[in-house]
């Protein structure tokens, strides 16, 4: 009879508790290590695509991320300057009969907290900073900062972009810095503006590009703003910036733009790096997942769903095989390598695709977004209805999919 398994999840971010959740589901014993003080996510609005929301659906999640997401009616190209549009792809309504859910904007501090929920209030321990793993015999060890150590079956690093669990396993990697800067600003309002539309936004000028869109069912706008910078910019979702700033780096765009950007009073900055795909992420009982393992730019909104969707598959591969984790690891790899790694370079060509130089390569692009629109406007504009489409709810492990 096969024992409990026990798993250990480095970082307590938004893949670390997708990933928790999960395996609570599957009877696994989980706990979650936190370095932060207390659960609560940095950062501005996600886009919750398809995908994944069929996940948080399979997690019981559905109703509590529509009680605090935004619904937006389609996602749109406009021009930086005009605001003329390039491509309309709609999504209110269209989502769930094509793939089988909606597309939310939700805020990620409140995505967050939804998935804490069914994190078992035993199994999170905060305060908590891994320094290190190991491998010992058919186990994994975590060795944490203040000296004590966690044993589990599995470790598994869902720490981030700057992960311990992926430095101690195949050492460290220099990023390359993209040539790209991004401003994130969440504005709220009382009643949504007649300036911002309820659409993802996607301003595409040269060397730049705005993406705006409705968080927190309509109170607050966020502001994604990239621009290409030669001066380099950390890493870091808290260094300060200032709504100067903001509006010095796009003079000049459309009025709707400098409107909401003067109102924007808090505004971060960070440098975007780019790291090529990798071809493992395990080894022995020691395995990564989200951006520890395949962080990507952010132009096709893909770097939490793609979190959530590692958590659930790896769970359920695991509930799958039971005590055998080396057939676990090796279905989850299996399943998650291609789709990653095809993520990860097609967010990285479409940053090359919204920041076109010159006027006669953005009006070409544009003419030929509107013919794609006239075949097929879910395969128009940002070209993702293929990652929607992907349900890893019909995931089916070997084990299972042989029986």
């Amino acid at each position: 009879m096969s024992r409990t398994l026990r798993v250990g999840v480095i970082g307590g971010g938004i893949g670390g508790a997708a990933l928790a959740g999960a395996l609570a589901q599957q009877g696994i014993e989980v706990r979650l290590f936190e370095r932060a003080s207390a659960f609560g996510e940095v950062g501005a609005g996600i886009q919750m695509t398809p995908n994944a929301v069929k996940v948080l659906r399979a997690l019981g999640l559905g109703d509590a991320l529509a009680d605090v997401a935004f619904l937006p009616q389609a996602i749109v190209g406009r021009d930086w300057e005009t605001a003329r549009e390039s491509f309309r792809t709609p999504l209110a309504g269209v989502c769930e009969e094509l793939y089988g859910a909606p597309f939310f904007h939700v805020h990620r501090a409140d995505l967050h907290h939804i998935l804490t929920t069914i994190v078992p209030s035993d199994a999170a321990r905060l305060s908590t900073t891994c320094v290190d793993v190991r491998q010992e015999d058919d186990k994994a060890v975590a060795v944490f900062e203040d000296g004590s150590e966690f044993e589990a079956d599995l470790i598994v690093g869902a720490d981030g972009v700057r992960s311990v669990v992926r430095a101690k396993l195949f050492g460290q990697e220099a990023p390359r810095f993209t040539g790209n800067m991004c401003f994130r600003a969440v504005v709220p309002f009382d009643a949504m503006p007649a300036f911002v539309s309820p659409d993802s936004s996607f301003w595409l000028g040269p060397h730049a590009h705005v993406v705006t869109y409705y968080v927190r069912r309509g109170k607050a706008v966020n502001i994604v703003a990239v621009a290409e910078t030669e001066n380099w910019v950390e890493e870091s979702w808290h260094a300060k910036s200032s709504r100067e700033e903001l509006l010095a780096t796009f003079e000049g765009w459309h009025p709707n733009l400098q409107r909401l950007f003067e109102r924007a009073d808090s505004v971060f900055k960070w440098g975007l790096f780019d790291r090529d795909p990798m071809t493992e992420w395990s080894r022995g009982n020691i395995t990564l997942l989200g951006d520890a393992c395949h962080p990507m730019l952010p132009f096709l909104s893909q770097g939490a769903a793609m979190a959530i969707e590692d958590g659930y598959v790896l769970a359920k591969s695991l509930g799958a095989h039971g005590n055998d984790i080396a057939s676990a690891l090796r279905d989850y790899q299996a399943e998650r390598l291609p789709r990653t790694r095809r993520v990860q370079l097609e967010s990285r060509a479409r940053g090359k695709t919204y920041h076109l130089p010159s006027a006669f390569a953005q009006r070409k692009r544009d003419l030929i977004y509107k013919f794609k629109s006239y075949l097929n406007p879910q395969a128009s504009g940002i070209q993702a209805n293929w990652v929607y489409a992907y349900s890893a709810t019909d995931f089916a492990p070997r084990a299972l999919a042989a029986a």
